[in-house]
């Protein structure tokens, strides 16, 4: 199944809102279905505008990852359209591809998977090297890097040696040295204890970049991302502010996602 066509801009108001630059993202009617006919996708269309904190929220098995992996070029070919500020995603112009590649930095769940130098200023010099970066001007990006996440002190020492959480925080720094639109964070906050969790969250709270978190953690959404999507059966279910969709106690059980215990989100000023 194929989505229908749709308009391939987003609405006038998300571009006056930002001086009339484009947004980081505009996804417009994506469809997609696996080799093997497993339909994933079914015509998805979000917009997030420059700044923005949002989260992507959804069951096991609804396309979040199917989506994700659309936003630089990883997946492709089927219906739609997918633009990152401005630039569509078209595998075919590679020069634009590495451009959106750069642009869009993805921190996995498990640092390990990013993190594969001798010290931390490798793996964070790592990317912008393959850029072409030399010089001061390398040093400058894996110290700015190191300093936005607090681990600067740690730049030559293995990342083996480093705590779970420390990981994590060079993992974001290794996304932030090629100073990217778009930061997406897959479950962020698992694995973490509540000291790293805190500290995880004051850093991406500090960033001036646009953020896309995709998390079955309820209240990290709530406490990071003042919007939400929820994605269920390939298809946006919902769009709106975090607070107001966890208030929905049937909208959250429609879509197997729930809070847990002790949690309210009406007690959360707003």
């Amino acid at each position: 199944m194929t989505a229908p066509n749709r308009p391939t801009t987003a609405p006038a108001s998300a571009a006056e809102e930002d001086g009339g630059a484009p947004p980081s993202l505009e996804v417009r009617g994506l469809a997609y279905a696996y080799p093997d006919g497993t339909q994933a996708l079914y015509g998805v269309d979000v917009t997030i505008r420059r700044g923005e904190r949002v989260a992507l929220l959804g069951p096991n098995g609804a396309g979040k990852t199917t989506l994700v992996l659309h936003l630089n070029g990883i997946l492709h070919g089927g219906a739609g359209t997918v633009r990152v500020a401005g630039l569509e995603v078209d595998p075919a112009d590679k020069r634009t591809l590495r451009e959106i590649r750069r642009r869009v930095g993805i921190v996995f769940q498990d640092p390990d998977d990013q993190l594969f130098m001798p010290t931390v200023r490798e793996d964070v010099a790592f990317g912008p090297a393959a850029m072409g970066l030399r010089g001061a001007e390398l040093d400058r990006r894996v110290r700015d890097a190191l300093e936005r996440v607090g681990m600067l002190e740690a730049a030559d020492r293995p990342p083996q040696h480093l705590s779970f959480g420390q990981r994590r925080r060079v993992a974001v720094a290794t996304v932030l040295a090629m100073e990217p639109e778009i930061l997406v964070l897959d479950e962020p906050s698992s694995n973490l204890d509540p000291a790293s969790r805190r500290e995880l969250a004051e850093i991406l709270r500090s960033l001036d970049v646009t953020v896309l978190m995709v998390t079955h953690d309820l209240p990290y959404a709530a406490e990071l991302c003042p919007r939400s999507l929820i994605l269920s059966g390939g298809v946006i279910a919902a769009d709106a502010p975090t607070l107001d969709l966890l208030s929905d106690a049937d909208l959250l059980a429609a879509h197997r996602l729930e809070l847990p215990f002790g949690f309210d989100p009406a007690a959360i000023p707003r």
